[in-house]
């Protein structure tokens, strides 16, 4: 497996090096929406402390990653009104992934709507900055 590349669009992210519209930080991990959503409230999950992904991941870390997961997964079903959940997560190409830092799909769902293909279509920045509102309020209980 190839090693692990500090200098990868999420590690720039959970540095804060490149803006996001973050939902959730604290000190292990970090939560974001997915700026080309396949559906409204798509929001991904990563580790702070570099991990190309599941294969090479501490399983500490892996554990607090999937338990914000959760913890994003039930704030957007009340943000969006969602019907349920589903989650994602690829490892090496072959497998799916595109960015080489461990990383979890967490997309609200509504009964009878397909999601949207991955990668299709930029979603605009004041939609993003609305959902974030609602994904923050959610996850302050508010």
């Amino acid at each position: 497996m190839p090693a692990y590349e500090p200098d990868n669009l999420f590690a720039k992210i959970a540095k804060s090096d490149i803006p996001s519209y973050k939902v959730y930080e604290d000190d292990k991990a970090i939560a974001f929406l997915d700026i080309m959503p396949r559906a409204p409230g798509h929001t991904l999950v990563i580790p702070k402390k570099g991990a190309r992904n599941l294969l090479d991941v501490a399983p500490d870390d892996l554990a607090h990653v999937m338990k914000i997961a959760q913890k994003v997964a039930q704030a957007a079903m009340k943000a969006f009104g969602a019907d349920g959940v589903t989650l994602q997560q690829f490892n090496e190409p072959a497998g799916g992934q595109v960015i080489f830092h461990l990383h979890v799909h967490v997309i609200p769902r509504m009964t009878g709507v397909a999601m949207k293909p991955p990668a299709s279509e930029k979603e605009k920045p004041e939609v993003l900055e609305e959902h974030a509102k609602k994904m923050k309020a959610a996850l302050e209980g508010k």
